[in-house]
């Protein structure tokens, strides 16, 4: 009896999860701009908080070799001065990528890790729609090697850097599912 009574208890909170505007999918318009898709999903935690990962990836190679390929992750936890999915917002943001390329003599092979701070605010297009933009500045540590570009297995060098400055930059449109 108390399990079953545990399960309908479960099933009740879960829909009342899904049932609210409480999971949303968003794609930021920006990276599409620069041929990289990205794919995120945001979750209400509160009346004021929410969680959100987006991902993005670039398998493209351009003409002259010319290329970055990257994968992209990049969680936050946002504070909404109103109510969630509404008007301004606060973040905390992390962010790891994984990359291979380069436009110039040099090639590129590394990883990058950090985190930062974002504002952004968001726009109600319609009961399923948004429409959010977003800063974020902040830090990152890249550690790869670095090649020229003609291909070569023992002709690199290691390398890395710090950088401090703009982390994220956002144009989503975000659709709600429930």
């Amino acid at each position: 009896m108390k399990r079953m009574l545990s399960l309908l208890l479960s099933a009740i909170g879960f829909w009342q999860i899904l049932t609210a505007q409480n999971v949303a999918i968003k794609t930021n318009t920006l990276y599409w701009l620069t041929t990289t898709p990205t794919l995120g999903a945001e979750f209400s935690l509160s009346s004021k908080t929410t969680f959100e990962v987006v991902g993005a990836y670039n398998p493209w190679t351009f003409k002259d070799d010319k290329k970055m390929h990257f994968w992209l992750v990049q969680p936050e936890f946002k504070y909404w001065t109103c109510e969630k999915f509404n008007g301004h917002f606060i973040g905390v943001h992390l962010h790891g990528a994984q990359y291979y390329g380069g436009f110039s003599s040099k090639r590129y092979d590394g990883y990058l890790a950090g985190g930062g701070f974002t504002y952004g605010y968001d726009w109600i297009l319609s009961p399923h729609w948004n429409l959010e933009a977003a800063i974020g500045i902040g830090y990152a540590h890249l550690w790869y090697k670095e090649s020229p570009r003609v291909p070569c297995e023992k002709c690199y060098e290691r390398k890395h850097k710090n950088y401090f400055g703009p982390t994220k930059i956002a144009i989503s449109l975000t659709y709600f599912i429930f």
